[in-house]
């Protein structure tokens, strides 16, 4: 029997029991979401305004850019609504709609953060192979996989929780519609848990290990540098999408790696609003702070916008 049939709306309850507090949650909420929003637009049309940043690392950084929007739209837009207007009720489509572009964010990203590790790794330990190896016909196919590996684990996903029966309860104990928080509303036992686990190892757990591999080498080349300035140099590009990994690997793994007990849902909460929210606030953050080609991009970008400002005055 189809789900609609029994359900046929949700309740976000994450912060029913702090109705006092929905005013100050949402400027937090709507702080971090516009944050992250204006700070990957500006990484995205830096990159493409900018020629001399037309190259794989960062085009990578472009695409994540784009990526980790669509996954703050996914949820906070909703969550604020919620926070703003008290009506806590979203619809069944709605829902899976969230749930189909949350999951289609989650994936992509996990896939594309090990192609940028896979990057770095040529670009350090196979400097003169690295432009025949990352061309750019190659590295266009190797973000079309990404995306549409993204997609269709995000389809089979959606798919397979919608054909559980969710007629246990309507009310979801999560601040949007999260895998793991609709397959406790299921009334069947079908082990969906298994390939929740499955799929994470594959598409979350793999990439990962894709990743410590090319910077276990990445730091065992730059290990043998003689000089520490060559060293110094040689590692700062990688610190910043090393920082990236470790956020966004950490707080994802804690969230769908361990069981789903009762009494550890307010740390799922914590580890959904890092991963969710704070991850794609920082990633421009660290990659415009941190990246001195990104820095002069803006500068550039910049300049030449009071030179033309100046001019037209004059």
């Amino acid at each position: 029997m189809d789900n609609g049939t029994y359900i046929k709306y949700f309740q976000i309850l994450a912060f029913s029991n702090s109705t006092e507090k929905h005013s100050l949650l949402f400027f937090v909420f709507f702080f971090i979401y516009m944050s992250g929003v204006l700070g990957n637009s500006v990484i995205i049309s830096t990159v493409i305004i900018d020629v001399r940043l037309h190259n794989p690392m960062y085009i990578f950084i472009c695409n994540l850019s784009f990526v980790d929007i669509i996954f703050t739209s996914s949820t906070l837009p909703k969550l604020m609504d919620i926070l703003l207007s008290g009506n806590n009720s979203i619809s069944f489509r709605q829902c899976f709609s969230q749930l189909y572009f949350f999951m289609f964010a989650a994936g992509t990203e996990d896939i594309l953060l090990s192609c940028m590790a896979y990057d770095r790794y040529l670009a350090v330990c196979k400097p003169l192979h690295y432009h025949l190896i990352m061309s750019k016909k190659k590295y266009v196919l190797l973000l079309w996989a990404t995306w549409v590996s993204g997609s269709l684990n995000s389809l089979f996903m959606t798919l397979s929780i919608y054909h559980l029966d969710l007629c246990r309860s309507n009310k979801i104990q999560h601040f949007f519609c999260d895998i793991k928080a609709l397959e406790k509303l299921s009334c069947n036992d079908t082990g969906f848990h298994i390939t929740l686990y499955v799929e994470t190892m594959v598409l979350a757990l793999c990439p990962f290990v894709l990743s410590v591999t090319s910077y276990f080498k990445i730091i065992r080349s730059i290990l043998g540098i003689k000089s520490a300035n060559g060293r110094r140099k040689t590692f700062s590009t990688c610190t910043s999408h090393l920082t990236v990994l470790v956020i966004f690997y950490g707080t994802g793994l804690c969230m769908y790696m361990k069981p789903p007990l009762d009494r550890l849902e307010e740390q799922d909460l914590v580890f959904s609003i890092l991963y969710t929210a704070v991850t794609p606030m920082l990633n421009p953050l660290i990659y415009s702070l941190r990246n001195k080609e990104v820095k002069g991009a803006l500068n550039r970008i910049v300049g030449i916008k009071t030179s033309y400002t100046r001019s037209v005055q004059i």
